[in-house]
């Protein structure tokens, strides 16, 4: 049997120790008031740490004032920190530059400046469409230093994708850059804008020159970055803004075709970042050289690139390129050269490595490492013992973390001082978390084995504050389900003899496709518009690389057939179609084309029997299909997946 627990060394150094966990049951609200003044620094200190009487509408820290880009820079440079680099920016083509905390707080400074000259006030939104380069976190940090809320979208999304955020969220400003690199190639960025703004609040576009690829250029309304924020003065003085003050949205897949528009407040959020990056991934800023390997697109980069390691003055690393770009060795290259010590990465990677072999690692000195963390989707245990032994040595603690965006921040983790890691599991909430898995009928699971719900039972600091413009749904979406008091996260779980706790995926028909989440019913919407396609059905399959990916069923329209695109030609265009609707990421793995869908009497789809196909396991009970028939026509059917 393999020793999984901390070596003594670590966990006398650890800033996670075992008391939190007594400190946390003890009183709950004490426990939160106690690191909100331990991790951030408050304009106004607040006088009530929760206020919980608008159920499910929680406010934290009342009364407070805070601003998050102070927290994140000006304190830092104020005590005596100036010189210590925030961030090393390693560009696709492998440049870098070493970016102070005093070069931030100037950088940030001059762009909160420039975002006021064209308009931007407190309160307005700002949509940022961006690659994995630094001027992203200044604009992040710019609109929060104002306090108008920034709308990330990922640079890998379809215009049309944008456009749906930029109006929801009327954005005024949009900010992106001409292009951007992949894979060694410059790849146009602002062209989705153009299509995107049009007809929509936004009425200027910054653009950053990363590129130089030639752009479509209105005078009115596109802005150079290097234009407006160069010239612009570097002293601006950070306002205090309320705890509660909309820091961001961001947003996720819904059961709806409909985007939801998460919304983040500012001192609870930046408050439970803080701490869980400081006692999960055990971060020490004097002496850490930390990397998460996320997208700022998404939830994990807003929280453990931008906001929590920033609040804790870390120095870390900003990765515009790829894993196999310019060669399978970067990552590992990198961790060498900047002598990386806690790496944060996503179990996709993880496997594709594994895949790669671990040949390539091993060229490389890997010895900086003390901690690993995983996120974004469950990790099967074989990938997190490889990652031990191929990247950490077969010592280092690995800390897999499960969280959502709705939560904000990390929920579920081992500590890496504390705990004794079971392979596979996220084993426990954190210190000041609580957590339970129900069964159908909303009970309590004690049981080892037992496959619920998993349910959070207190708010917490990081918590959404609801979905942007539309209170109902976010009642109806994760507060109805076991009743007003459980937060239902949408995923299934159940424990296991030690009483850890094993996170098994959606529960809904929502995917986790390499860490990122998209909803069925996305997907469907976009294959249904597609001329030939009268219907569509789409499920997550597992997949050995990616956790799941999309395997969609389809109709046609018997009309328009004649002098169409048939077979492969035809599963290419759509999943081309898919593609541009929303963004490369959603194309379906294999499409098949059917007569018929598996549906109930009351012309419910049955996806779950789509998925027993998809996943090549024997059919389920067919007993409440209108025509049980169906399944075994789809079956024998059932083509090899499409190639990309």
């Amino acid at each position: 049997m393999t020793d999984y627990a901390p070596t003594p060394a670590f966990t006398e150094q650890a800033i996670g120790q075992a008391g939190l966990y007594d400190e946390a049951a003890a009183d709950h609200e004490a426990f939160w008031a106690a690191r909100a003044r331990e991790y951030v620094t408050w304009s106004t200190d607040f006088d009530t740490t929760l206020d919980w009487s608008d159920a499910p509408f929680a406010k934290w820290y009342v009364g407070g004032q805070l601003n998050a880009a102070y927290n994140c820079v000006d304190r830092h440079v104020e005590a005596g920190n100036g010189d210590r680099v925030a961030i090393h920016a390693v560009a696709a083509s492998g440049e870098d530059r070493a970016i102070t905390y005093a070069d931030l707080q100037r950088e940030v400074c001059k762009a909160a400046n420039a975002l006021e000259s064209l308009g931007v006030a407190k309160g307005d939104r700002v949509a940022i469409y961006m690659p994995m380069i630094p001027e992203a976190v200044v604009a992040m940090l710019a609109c929060a230093r104002i306090g108008a809320p920034h709308s990330v979208v990922f640079g890998g999304f379809s215009s049309d994708a944008l456009k749906a955020r930029i109006e929801d969220g009327e954005a005024k400003v949009v900010i992106t850059s001409d292009g951007q690199f992949r894979k060694g190639k410059a790849m146009p960025l602002k062209d989705a804008v153009d299509r995107a703004v049009e007809g929509t609040t936004a009425s200027k576009v910054l653009v950053v020159q990363r590129t130089g690829i030639d752009v479509a250029w209105d005078d009115e309304r596109d802005v150079w970055w290097h234009e407006v924020v160069e010239s612009a003065s570097d002293q601006h003085e950070a306002q205090p803004h309320d705890s509660e003050h909309p820091l961001f949205i961001l947003y996720t897949s819904g059961t709806t075709g409909k985007p939801k528009g998460i919304l983040h407040t500012t001192g609870g959020y930046l408050t439970q970042c803080a701490y869980t990056n400081a006692v999960v991934h055990d971060l020490h800023p004097q002496s850490d050289v930390y990397w998460c390997t996320a997208d700022i697109g998404w939830v994990t980069g807003h929280s453990y690139i931008v906001y929590g390691p920033l609040a804790n003055g870390a120095t870390q690393v900003l990765f515009e390129g790829t894993p196999d770009s310019p060669h399978q060795g970067i990552f590992w290259e990198i961790v060498d050269k900047y002598k990386v010590s806690i790496l944060y990465t996503a179990p996709t990677a993880i496997r594709t490595f594994m895949k790669w072999g671990a040949d390539i690692p091993a060229k490389y000195d890997l010895s900086s490492l003390r901690v690993l963390g995983s996120v974004g989707e469950p990790i099967n245990p074989e990938a997190w013992r490889w990652y031990r032994d191929n990247i950490g040595d077969g010592t280092t603690p690995i800390v897999d973390t499960w969280w959502q965006t709705e939560t904000g921040a990390i929920m579920n983790s081992p500590l890496p001082g504390v705990t004794e890691l079971e392979p596979g599991s996220s084993q426990k909430p954190i210190p000041g978390i609580s957590a339970e898995i129900l069964d159908d009928e909303g009970q309590p699971l004690t049981e080892p084995e037992k496959v619920g719900y998993l349910v959070l039972t207190k708010p917490w600091p990081a918590m959404l504050r609801g979905v942007w413009g539309d209170p109902q749904r976010y009642k109806d979406t994760y507060w109805s389900r076991f009743g007003p008091e459980y937060y239902f996260a949408g995923d299934g779980a159940k424990y296991d003899d030690k009483g850890n706790i094993w996170i098994l995926g959606r529960v809904d028909d929502v995917m986790n496709v390499s860490g990122h989440r998209m909803s069925t019913a996305e997907i469907e919407s976009a294959l249904v518009s597609h001329p030939r396609v009268a219907e569509a059905a789409v499920v997550g399959a597992s997949d050995e690389t990616t956790g799941q990916a999309v395997v969609a069923f389809v109709i046609l329209r018997q009309d328009g057939a004649e002098g169409g695109l048939e077979g492969d030609d035809l599963v290419q265009e759509l999943r081309n179609h898919v593609g541009q609707q929303i963004g490369p990421i959603a194309k379906p793995r294999s499409i098949m084309v059917v007569d018929e869908l598996p549906k109930t009497r009351s012309g419910k789809i049955m996806r779950r029997l789509l998925k027993d196909v998809a996943e090549n396991r024997e059919i389920g009970d067919v007993t409440t299909l209108a025509d049980s028939s169906v399944m075994n026509l789809i079956k024998q059917g059932m083509d090899k997946p499409a190639a990309d």
